[in-house]
């Protein structure tokens, strides 16, 4: 079996030679050069399974060698050795499509778990050519998304999952954590906005036996968990401004401190992160760093929302059906003609959850084989507030105006609730009402 081949580009002998020296020991055919110029023509001429290269050369700069691999080698990965600190070369080297990066002085535990993260690759291209195995949905939109995909899980950077509540975020987090070298290493989801503040840095460190009244045992954290795989921060805008501190800091240190323990724990993570809110925005209004949002949006990945998408409708309502169907042992019904043009015309303002939602409502409460248009219950769409005076809408079909708000009140209270996965407290918090209210209102509406 042919060794797997590296190629060392670096101006300092020392570092050639502790690089050499520790891939070598790895099993690994290494060759070294001092050069740019050199690198590119070993490059453009031989055969590599993975380039290492330092940042500042005699005659350029590593960015320019990641461009050229990015241009001419786009399946060979590329790791960027940087200066200690030097965090925006790192990721200015990340979104130029390097696989990882690497500070001086070296640690050559996380050199060899790049080394070996990278050289999984070529299995994971041969065993995985699409993303459709997770992803359903063939639509200009979702192909566009899932090639995107592709791309970033051979990499390492750190990914940023943008979107509309239930479009599908996280299953885009899987996808990339499932076609990436991690595949086989543990997939961690966190919703960042249902951790109680007060217990956020034990869940995420993990803490130490007596720690604190309750730490009767040691206890991992969420990064320990994830060691050697994927991290998803979902809802990361809902991260208190004092976590984000600590959380900045165990991303760029790669090593937590669990609670009440004296050293660091090195951790081996990639993290990805998402949430429904404009992250942007979020700095602007001093809610979320600045800091944290550069470094958890190296690379940003849209999520298109189900309106956007619409051709996907028949295809993602078929699969619900069947898997409905199949949990009860029961025949998969079909859609009405008229059952799939009210879909279709639908605007779906929560995503996929809400067709899910919708579809599992229906499957559960039709009679025979066929699901009809009154089977969807579909709510009337709600007029935004700076279109509701553009509205057509009248209460006519309503006893009274007290009848009408009353249904526009559980019509949105609904929307919410469905938005938050029927979390009560999120729900009430987006609604600007207190949890008791919420329960009031679930009692009223008899949705409790």
């Amino acid at each position: 079996m042919m060794k797997k081949r590296v190629l060392i580009v670096d101006d300092e002998p020392d570092i050639r030679e502790l690089l050499s020296m520790t891939l070598e020991q790895m099993g690994l055919e290494v060759v070294t050069t001092a050069k740019l110029t050199k690198a590119r023509k070993l490059l453009d001429s031989e055969s590599f399974d993975l380039c290492l290269t330092d940042m500042n050369m005699p005659d350029g700069n590593g960015l320019e060698l990641v461009d050229h691999v990015q241009a001419c080698h786009p399946h060979l990965p590329i790791a960027m050795i940087s200066a200690y600190g030097n965090m925006e070369v790192a990721v200015e080297a990340l979104k130029k499509g390097a696989f990882d990066f690497i500070s001086k002085p070296l640690e050559l535990i996380r050199l060899r778990n790049i080394v070996q993260a990278a050289l999984k690759l070529d299995q994971k291209d041969l065993e995985n050519t699409s993303a459709s195995t997770t992803l359903i949905g063939s639509s200009p939109a979702m192909e566009a998304l899932k090639q995107q995909i592709r791309q970033v899980s051979r990499s390492q950077a750190p990914i940023f999952i943008s979107g509309e509540s239930g479009s599908g975020k996280e299953l885009v987090a899987r996808a990339i954590h499932g076609l990436g070298p991690r595949a086989n290493e543990p997939f961690i989801p966190v919703n960042c906005g249902a951790i109680p503040s007060e217990l956020m840095e034990s869940e995420f460190f993990g803490h130490k036996k007596g720690s604190f009244t309750g730490a009767h045992k040691d206890k991992k954290g969420l990064f320990q968990a994830a060691n050697g795989g994927t991290l998803l921060l979902d809802e990361v805008a809902d991260l208190p401004l004092e976590m984000q501190v600590k959380l900045l800091r165990a991303i760029q240190e790669k090593s937590v401190r669990p609670v009440g323990a004296e050293d660091e724990i090195p951790v081996d993570v990639r993290i990805l992160s998402a949430t429904h809110k404009n992250l942007a925005k979020e700095v602007q209004s001093n809610q979320f760093r600045q800091d944290l949002f550069y470094r958890i949006n190296v690379i940003e990945l849209p999520v298109p929302s189900l309106r956007d998408r619409r051709d996907d409708i028949p295809q993602l309502a078929d699969a619900f059906l069947k898997r409905f169907a199949s949990e009860c042992g029961q025949p998969t019904p079909t859609l009405s003609d008229e059952a799939l043009q009210a879909l279709l015309k639908h605007s779906f303002p929560g995503n996929i959850r809400e067709l899910e939602n919708t579809l599992e409502r229906a499957f559960t409460l039709c009679h025979g084989s066929t699901i009809g248009s009154v089977d969807l219950q579909l709510h009337p769409e709600i007029p935004s507030v700076e279109n509701s005076h553009r509205s057509n809408s009248t209460t006519e079909e309503f006893s009274s105006i007290d009848d009408y708000l009353a249904t526009v009140e559980k019509d949105m209270l609904v929307a919410a609730l469905e938005k938050n996965r029927w979390n009560k407290t999120a729900t009430a918090k987006e609604l600007g009402i207190s949890f008791r209210q919420i329960r009031h209102k679930l009692k009223k509406f008899e949705l409790d």
